[in-house]
């Protein structure tokens, strides 16, 4: 008797939020479950889709995979696109807000830090689109303003930024960082926002400057701020796709061909729809692999500074 009244209330505690719930979850499985199984569905089979037949090819395509080049090359970039999207936007972000926070924002006021946080954030909510086609005319080889400039100088032979193999990376992973760089600085400052006061001014009085008061304050009191810029940026960097397709096309010679734009490829250019599945598929498991570390990371910090305490 005592089990069923217990089943009883442990199930009148989560009825109520059914209507709650169910509209989300209908969500999730039309726009995440299905087209994730369809995807991995497609992956078995070689089809160039459309009205063309599908032919049973099995576990054909991950194999194909591993003798892929360059497969193997756009996971190779990736890595470059998390240095870009993860770790200099965060490293810079980090003293950004530290900067506008407990500098600016204490000597010149709130506004003026609030000025300077909506203009790093500023990239983030303009199209893609746009960017790229103010990046494309900065970064034009024959009449960009970068090379304008260049030329204005006496330089006789200016770079070709997104045609050359050596300087494309480079060039798409400064966009990216351009692109980047206040989503961590917004971040963080809300962060800041929760830190006594006190713990700077009694820092600044014992005769801490700056660095000191980033190292032993700012640092400890927004690990968890920390770790979700390092997930979100994480899992954003290994699905790159739109800065890629709209400066490069994965150009020049595949040096900034990315997973994602190699599944696109195959899917439209190539008509390899199966193969491209395959390609976001196994995307799909390296991010859910990586975003996993990430939190058992994030969880056993939380459980060492609680054992801290």
């Amino acid at each position: 008797m005592a089990t069923t009244d217990t089943t009883t209330r442990r199930r009148a505690t989560w009825v109520p939020y059914l209507p709650y719930l169910i509209p989300g979850a209908l969500a999730f499985l039309l726009v995440i479950g299905y087209p994730l199984v369809m995807n991995v569905y497609y992956s078995l089979f070689k089809w160039k889709g459309g009205l063309a037949p599908m032919r049973w090819y099995g576990l054909g395509n991950y194999a194909d995979l591993l003798a892929d080049e360059a497969f193997w090359t756009s996971f190779r970039n990736s890595i470059s696109m998390v240095v870009a999207m993860v770790v200099v936007p965060t490293v810079i972000g980090l003293v950004l807000a530290a900067v506008l926070f407990d500098y600016l924002g204490r000597r010149f006021g709130a506004r003026v830090a609030s000025v300077l946080r909506a203009t790093y954030y500023l990239p983030q909510i303009l199209p893609v689109a746009v960017a790229g086609v103010v990046w494309n005319w900065i970064l034009n080889a024959q009449d960009g303003a970068v090379n304008v400039i260049l030329t204005n100088l006496g330089v006789t032979d200016p770079p070709d930024w997104l045609g050359n193999p050596q300087l494309a990376m480079p060039s798409v992973m400064l966009v990216l960082i351009w692109v980047q760089i206040g989503y961590p600085v917004v971040i963080f400052m809300a962060a800041l926002q929760r830190v006594d006061p006190e713990l700077y001014e009694a820092a600044e009085l014992d005769g801490a400057n700056w660095w000191a008061r980033l190292r032993a304050i700012t640092l400890p009191q927004i690990k968890p701020e920390t770790f979700v810029v390092t997930l979100t940026c994480t899992v954003a960097a290994l699905k790159v796709f739109a800065p890629v397709y709209v400066l490069t096309r994965g150009g020049p010679e595949g040096t900034t061909l990315v997973p994602s734009y190699y599944s696109f490829l195959n899917f439209f250019d190539k008509s390899k729809v199966g193969y491209g599945a395959a390609v976001a598929t196994v995307l799909t498991i390296v991010i859910i692999i990586v975003a996993t570390v990430i939190l058992q990371f994030q969880a056993r910090a939380e459980r060492r500074e609680r054992e801290g305490r």
